[in-house]
């Protein structure tokens, strides 16, 4: 695996891989790898004949009070990990390369932005659309990978693509989860047992929600179902519980298959936020 740090390296990298005619797949990710990441580099390589990753912790998308300074970073471990898992090239900047300079145009996001995740996080999704569309213009795939955890993510980025008429295919992977269901992700390890092994009933309150859904019961019914389940869970503050339409994040009331409702939920283990979600008709 290539590992390379600056943008002049990673740029002569590929422009000999777009030589060849090769077709590119890119991950993107902040680092504090997991399975959940490395199912996205082996769907990369069923896909594209380079696979490219980035291990980048974005200061642009936390907001005041969050963990940037406490994210986990852990390079040496996520370089093995990413080449034990099949990466060709690992792009693994520091902030000053990435941002030489305070960015001086703002990329604003639609409305989307102001949903679910954006109501307590003002800010975050501009910061990560700025970051995706760097990345999207250095790397410059024929692939890009994202996982369904971040479903809010997704619909965003899938806009800026469009909006910014990138040449590359988005492809939304499968959430991967731990055995009792809990969605991984890199904050999970800031999680103590207890609050662990609780935080998998978030699947098992979504999952009897898509149950009720397909017997019939209306949105309301099955928010109220669904708020009941997860509040008594120990230690979990709920943040949002909604279901909305996939492509568009617009509440439904009704639910049927042609709007492509999904269940989308956040939560607080004290300090620590949690999402996931469920598609009723998957």
């Amino acid at each position: 695996m290539i590992i390379v740090t600056h943008i002049s390296q990673l740029r002569a990298q590929l422009r000999a891989v777009q030589l060849a005619g090769k077709s590119i797949g890119f991950v993107p990710t902040m680092g504090a790898l997991h399975s959940g990441h490395l199912s996205l580099i082996e769907i990369a390589r069923q896909h594209s004949d380079f696979v490219v990753a980035s291990v980048f912790v974005n200061p642009q998308q936390f907001g005041p009070g969050e963990d940037f300074d406490q994210y986990p970073r852990q390079a040496e471990k996520d370089a093995a990990m990413l080449e034990a898992g099949g990466t060709d090239l690992l792009f693994l900047p520091e902030p000053k390369e990435i941002y030489p300079v305070q960015p001086r145009f703002k990329l604003i996001p639609g409305d989307s932005a102001n949903l679910l995740c954006g109501k307590t996080r003002p800010g975050h999704f501009a910061g990560v659309g700025i970051v995706v569309a760097k990345l999207l213009n250095l790397v410059n795939p024929d692939f890009l990978f994202l996982g369904q955890k971040d479903l809010q993510q997704t619909v965003i980025i899938r806009q800026l693509i469009e909006d910014l008429n990138f040449p590359v295919q988005l492809i939304v992977c499968p959430i991967v989860r731990e055995p009792a269901g809990l969605a991984m992700s890199s904050r999970n390890r800031y999680l103590n047992e207890g609050d662990r092994n609780a935080a998998s009933g978030i699947f098992r309150a979504l999952g009897k929600m898509v149950e009720e859904a397909k017997m019939g019961k209306n949105a309301a019914e099955l928010i109220i179902l669904g708020k009941e389940l997860l509040e008594n869970i120990p230690g979990l503050k709920l943040d949002y519980l909604e279901i909305v339409q996939a492509n568009s994040l617009a509440s439904v009331s009704e639910i049927n298959s042609d709007q492509n409702p999904v269940i989308v939920a956040a939560a607080y283990f004290g300090k620590t936020r949690l999402i996931d979600n469920e598609f009723i008709f998957s």
